[in-house]
């Protein structure tokens, strides 16, 4: 079979090659797939020593062709989404039966690639602030997967939203997803909030914490900046900061999440924002849109026809 294997000598590690199919374990389903998404993270800080040839990936979506062999999971034919720290990037991906969830016949494939890391993410980060009912939160790197699936999902849960991104045009549709106010950087915050979703890291890490109320807190998921955070803690004691910070980490399995998240696109209340998309062979284009900050969302690639 075809797929996207690391490679030390090529461009983003990355090339295009050939690799024998997957042999599933008893739990695990064998699933063709249709598209899978980049996600920032995997492509920004790829890991430079993996074994040449190794299949990298996290999300993808298809049809199973071969179902577990335990009778876990869904039969062949079902459509579904998956997720898994590797594997994703191929014709043909075995994954665990827990990862995955089923997709409905009217949800196109590709566009539910987009889910798995980032939707499950953001759904992670907004249940970890607890209730957002009536409050103020601050998500930062808006503008990004995860920042617009944090965006619909802490309004979807009753909280005012504050969408904080790079530049004002990073912001364009953030308001029709559920933002109340979209900033330039959380130092342009006009009053406290009372929890922050972190994407970014850095300074704006550092610019959130001192704008929460007393009691409030920061659940950091993202480095983006690509640069560490220093925090005054003094300075924070002596204006009486009160809040909180959590460095968050997914949490596994995603199937019960991913089939929360499917219900809500397929009721039409969540959208997969997706800011670039294209057959697998233009991999390379993609990492580099999605690594210059020139994709609003994600980036999807078509593997199905390719």
């Amino acid at each position: 079979m075809k797929a996207l294997v690391h490679h030390r000598g090529s461009r983003h590690l990355l090339r295009l090659d050939s690799v024998p199919e997957p042999t599933p374990s008893p739990s695990q389903a064998l699933v063709q797939v249709a598209a899978f998404s980049f996600n920032f993270g995997e492509v920004a800080f790829r890991t430079p020593d993996l074994p040449d040839g190794t299949v990298p990936g996290w999300d993808a979506s298809g049809v199973v062709i071969t179902p577990a062999a335990d009778g876990s999971g869904p039969v062949a034919g079902s459509r579904v989404i998956t997720f898994g720290w590797a594997g994703a990037w191929a014709e043909l991906r075995a994954v665990d039966t827990d990862q995955l969830a089923l997709v409905p016949d009217d949800v196109d494939l590709a566009a539910i690639a987009a889910l798995p890391v980032a939707g499950v993410t953001a759904l992670q980060a907004v249940r970890r602030l607890g209730s957002v009912l009536g409050r103020r939160v601050l998500v930062t790197g808006a503008s990004g997967g995860v920042g617009r699936y944090a965006v619909q999902l802490a309004s979807l849960s009753g909280a005012e939203v504050v969408a904080s991104v790079g530049s004002p045009g990073r912001g364009e549709g953030l308001e029709t997803l559920g933002a109340r106010e979209v900033i330039v950087g959380p130092s342009n915050l006009a009053e406290r909030v009372d929890g922050v979703i972190d994407n970014v890291g850095g300074q704006q890490l550092a610019d959130a914490y001192s704008r929460l109320v007393p009691g409030g807190a920061v659940v950091a998921v993202g480095m983006a900046s690509k640069e560490p955070t220093t925090i005054d803690f003094e300075a924070a004691r002596i204006r009486h900061d009160r809040g909180r910070i959590e460095t968050f980490n997914l949490t596994v399995p995603l199937g019960p999440d991913l089939e929360r998240l499917v219900g809500l696109t397929a009721r039409g209340r969540l959208m997969t924002p997706i800011g670039w998309r294209g057959g697998w062979r233009r991999y390379d284009e993609a990492i580099q849109s999605l690594t210059q900050r020139q994709v609003q969302g994600k980036a999807v690639l078509d593997v199905r026809g390719e």
